[in-house]
């Protein structure tokens, strides 16, 4: 269990104020004082400084605080799972619970048949998955409400453990009417050519992801290395939901670029080309990721390694872990 000097320095932390982090508590602006100078002493360090507004956190703080906040969550998980034995259920860690989030993409069309496999084989295991966009899954993630997330975004690595679930590419698609140039009733999927270079998709609308998306984030930065933004197309459609996406595609409203996994079916019955550019090969990694530190560790790896294992047929295994080197682009 945390000591209640921790509880202050994390409230601290997250108010950037000795007084509101008081009031927050429930206890004297002195004893928020007193607490943080007995953890200064005993880590040798100053973890605030004082500024015209408040407090800010020392490098030492940030340190802290990273360390402090996977203990809180992982004692939270540990109350749980005390609970849950007391409760009658079996000690074993295969049926505790699992509360995670993925991206939309990922949640979409992946989870379900990992989920399904873990259920399977982990009858008792309470499941729950939420779904959202890179950025709010981050933050889910920290603030304890979910044990680990998948992901397809950018995410700190000095805050974040991860391992790779698989590697993805990413293409540009269209209705196939519009990448043969003709009316709808001259579709010929055959007949269409990739285009040499994104700038030849310029005059077409874009329709994409909202921001935070881990999709749109890897497009933002692609198109920024060739000197482009979404901006520069003909128009854009910002939509959060990528049935919808796809849905606008085939009905002729513009392009957009996905992950391949994400348009399979679609690509593998006409409804969508593959138009994407031959001087655009991106590939990305999906990732589960953790807090960094968490005693649980052990688990999230040992999951990760198991649902590859059941993608292996059909997706490109990347295998990377937080010990070795991170590619995102080929």
């Amino acid at each position: 269990m945390l000591d209640y000097r921790t509880h202050t320095f994390l409230e601290v932390y997250r108010q950037r104020s000795f007084t509101r982090a008081a009031a927050a508590l429930l206890i004297t602006q002195p004893a928020v004082s007193q607490h943080i100078r007995q953890l200064e002493a005993y880590y040798g360090c100053a973890l605030f400084t004082k500024t015209s507004r408040g407090v800010e956190p020392t490098p030492a703080g940030d340190m802290l605080y990273q360390r402090l906040l996977t203990m809180e969550n992982d004692e939270e998980r540990l109350r749980a799972a005390a609970t849950a034995l007391a409760a009658g259920a079996e000690e074993r860690a295969v049926d505790a619970p699992l509360h995670f989030g993925c991206t939309r993409t990922i949640a979409d069309y992946l989870a379900p048949s990992l989920v399904a496999r873990h259920v399977l084989e982990h009858p008792r295991s309470e499941v729950k998955l939420v779904a959202g966009n890179t950025r709010g899954l981050i933050e889910a993630l920290e603030h304890g409400d979910i044990d680990f997330a998948l992901v397809e975004g950018s995410f700190d690595r000095k805050r974040f453990a991860f391992a790779t679930l698989s590697t993805e590419p990413y293409c540009a698609v269209a209705a196939p009417w519009r990448a043969d140039g003709e009316g709808p009733r001259g579709s010929n999927p055959r007949a269409r050519r990739a285009p040499s270079s994104v700038r030849d998709l310029l005059g077409e609308r874009l329709i994409l992801r909202e921001a935070g998306s881990g999709t749109r984030e890897i497009l933002e930065k692609h198109l920024a290395a060739r000197d482009l933004a979404p901006s520069d197309f003909a128009g854009t459609v910002e939509l959060e939901s990528i049935p919808s996406i796809k849905a606008c595609v085939q009905a002729g409203a513009g392009i957009t670029f996905m992950y391949r996994v994400a348009g399979e079916d679609e690509l593998a019955r006409g409804d969508l080309v593959d138009i994407t550019p031959c001087d655009f090969h991106v590939e990305h990694d999906f990732c589960l990721i953790w807090q960094r530190g968490s005693q649980y560790a052990p688990r999230w790896r040992a999951l990760c390694d198991g649902w590859r294992a059941a993608l292996a047929p059909t997706r490109k295994q990347g295998g990377a872990t937080d010990e070795s080197a991170h590619r995102t682009v080929r």
